[in-house]
């Protein structure tokens, strides 16, 4: 379902996103899309499991970017454990999965037992 990034940052607070968006700048060797699970909640990443599990830590200072200009969202990684950027001009969510001890179920039972290159493979998807 094509979703608008509006629509996608509500979303993204209180779920993890499984998203599929066009790439800004393709690199060589590299699809013309990038695949990820993202999510922007606080309870989450700020958790025991979100801090050791997922690697997650606080920006570091102000935002770079203007995302709404940009049509941008900074959203965390989950597979890359870092902040990324995510295109909105055209972005297909895939599938939402609440950010409770839900998505822990589905981390341990699908994310956790992938292989780098069943990830590299994923976000390339």
């Amino acid at each position: 379902m094509i979703i608008q990034r509006s629509s996608l940052d509500v979303a993204l607070l209180s779920n993890v996103c499984d998203v599929r968006f066009v790439r800004r700048d393709p690199r060589q060797g590299d699809g013309p899309t990038r695949r990820m699970f993202a999510t922007k909640s606080y309870d989450l990443l700020n958790s025991v499991n979100g801090r050791t599990t997922l690697n997650y830590f606080t920006p570091k200072g102000p935002k770079k970017i203007n995302e709404a200009a940009d049509n941008l969202l900074v959203v965390w990684d989950i597979l890359m454990q870092n902040y990324r950027t995510i295109n909105c001009n055209q972005v297909d969510l895939i599938e939402k999965i609440p950010a409770t001890e839900e998505f822990w179920t589905y981390f341990n039972e699908n994310i956790y037992p992938m292989s780098p290159a069943q990830k590299a493979g994923f976000m390339n998807s």
